[in-house]
């Protein structure tokens, strides 16, 4: 395993990767900031102009000591080919430049060797002379079982095992009696039949995932059943990783971060590029995968991809990123955020086995609930909803909803700076007006009504007031959204960095208050 950071944030590592049915083989990861690279290992020739080859010819003399200098494991038995799985040092196969660790054994001497056990290919490998010719491919993905070094620095054990039985999963020496010293091991008839070729096994790219609005992965597709150690990358135009297997938690983890980083950095730079071309109350403050949990769970899929954006006085809802002005106008979804709830999930809350889920409340009472992958973005959604309903609340002050009160159309105004103003839809007269902070309590029928509860400042007396609106949970939502940016307003640590915000092209995320005070009900006007 090679892990590495530099200034350029790019960062490497060996692990399994599982690519449909087949077998896990092992991969290389190169995370860089704006791409993920998933290498697998291949044999080319270097000399020259480099090219692939499916099949290479080679032949090698059995040497009185140390015979070929390989050894192999597979066999039919395992639905491939026996593959190389040693190469001994300075020995004929080494010395011939034409055999690696990995390659498959396709024909011994002219004989299809393809459909052979493993057992069998070695009888035949035992009884083929002093010179035997193989025909080889590497296998670029061998399966992990057979556990095969991942680099040709790797010397064979001296062994006289050779005549003794074998193991598909275990080595089969083919090379006796190992002697280094061994003056025969210096000359080789094997060198390849054309001058000036020279092959070497590298890693090779198998798939680029581009990391702009990239998504993240750790749960079966649709299910809420998290993969262990494991993960996958989906780039936006459906190119999939395949699932990457780490060999612990941690590690995993790590990978998640540092990719989830990156495609937050990148999308943070996009949107400020986008923002040039929008007003200054038309801005985007998020945008992000998220996974929305369906309505109806008699389906197979608990779970569909959906992409969400704030931007302005909206809430988006996409099935992908909006990438031409067109695109925001075909949102399957949107929301004024002053009229929606947004919840946090805690532990009793959860649904399922998800753990990183929000609920979005509607202005129709409809209930969403989303998941994320990692905490971290979980707290990023937090900190750019209360963002995008404080920039809004500041920007309109003021809200009115037609209602009834005792059979007259009337008129509610919510007002970020005198409170609750209700006055006739006809004469416009005041009939009443509380602030903020003299609201002591509310209920509602959960269909049209509202109680509310005031304390008038000179008798300290309740005052109730009974209003009847067509749009219930718009008018709870609003006045929620309201007060809670009157807390803000409170709140040293956000008013500092809602003012930074103001003063750059893109609002800061990374400094939104979540602190207690955002529960409390008290409010001061």
């Amino acid at each position: 395993m090679d892990f590495k950071t530099s200034n350029e944030e790019i960062k490497t590592g060996i692990y399994l990767l599982q690519d449909g049915n087949e077998e896990p083989f092992n991969i290389r990861l190169h995370l860089a900031k704006d791409i993920l690279t998933i290498q697998e290992q291949d044999v080319i020739c270097v000399s020259g102009e480099p090219f692939y080859s499916s099949e290479r010819t080679v032949t090698i003399r059995r040497q009185t000591i140390g015979g070929f200098g390989l050894s192999i494991k597979g066999g039919a038995e395992h639905k491939i080919p026996v593959v190389i799985s040693k190469i001994s040092k300075e020995q004929k196969a080494e010395l011939s430049g034409l055999l690696f660790i990995g390659d498959g054994i396709l024909q011994i001497n002219g004989i299809n060797v393809r459909s052979y056990r493993h057992e069998e290919v070695v009888q035949v490998l035992r009884n083929a002379g002093e010179e035997v010719t193989l025909t080889v491919s590497f296998l670029k993905r061998t399966p992990a079982f057979l556990k095969l070094p991942l680099c040709e620095d790797c010397t064979c054990v001296p062994s006289d095992q050779s005549s003794g039985t074998s193991s598909p999963l275990c080595d089969s020496g083919l090379h006796l009696n190992y002697h280094p010293n061994n003056p025969d091991t210096l000359s080789c008839s094997s060198w390849p039949t054309s001058a000036g070729l020279r092959w070497e096994k590298r890693w090779v790219d198998l798939r680029l995932i581009p990391l702009l609005h990239a998504r993240l992965s750790q749960y079966i597709p649709g299910s809420d059943i998290c993969r262990q150690n494991a993960f996958q990358v989906i780039a936006v135009d459906g190119v999939c990783s395949g699932v990457i297997q780490c060999p612990i938690g941690e590690e995993c983890m790590d990978w998640l971060q540092a990719i989830a980083s990156n495609i937050s950095a990148l999308t943070k730079h996009n949107v400020k590029k986008i923002n040039r071309n929008f007003p200054v109350n038309q801005q985007i403050i998020y945008m992000g995968w998220v996974d929305e949990r369906e309505q109806d769970l008699v389906q197979d899929r608990m779970y569909t991809p959906k992409f969400l954006a704030l931007r302005g006085s909206s809430l988006f809802k996409f099935s992908a990123p909006p990438v031409t002005t067109w695109d925001w106008t075909r949102a399957e979804q949107s929301f004024t955020v002053y009229e929606i709830m947004c919840k946090i999930l805690k532990d009793g809350d959860l649904l399922d086995k998800r753990r990183q889920c929000f609920s979005l409340q509607t202005d129709t009472g409809e209930d969403m609930v989303f998941s994320v992958e990692l905490e971290s973005e979980l707290l990023l959604w937090e900190k750019a909803f209360q963002m995008a309903t404080f920039f809004e609340v500041e920007r309109i002050q003021c809200k009115t909803y037609a209602c009834i009160m005792e059979s007259h159309l009337m008129g509610l105004t919510i007002d970020f700076s005198m409170g609750f103003v209700c006055f006739d839809a006809a004469s416009k007269a005041v009939l009443w007006r509380y602030k903020f902070s003299q609201l002591k309590g509310s209920s509602d029928d959960g269909k049209s009504k509202i109680k509310f509860l005031f304390q008038n400042q000179d008798t300290k007396l309740i005052e109730a007031k009974e209003l009847e609106f067509s749009n219930l949970f718009a008018v709870l939502h609003c006045i929620h959204a309201f007060f809670a940016a009157k807390v803000a307003c409170l709140d040293p640590v956000f008013v500092g960095s809602q003012n930074t915000a103001a003063s750059t092209a893109v609002p800061t995320l990374s400094s939104v208050s979540t602190g207690p005070q955002a529960s409390k009900l008290k409010y001061s006007s």
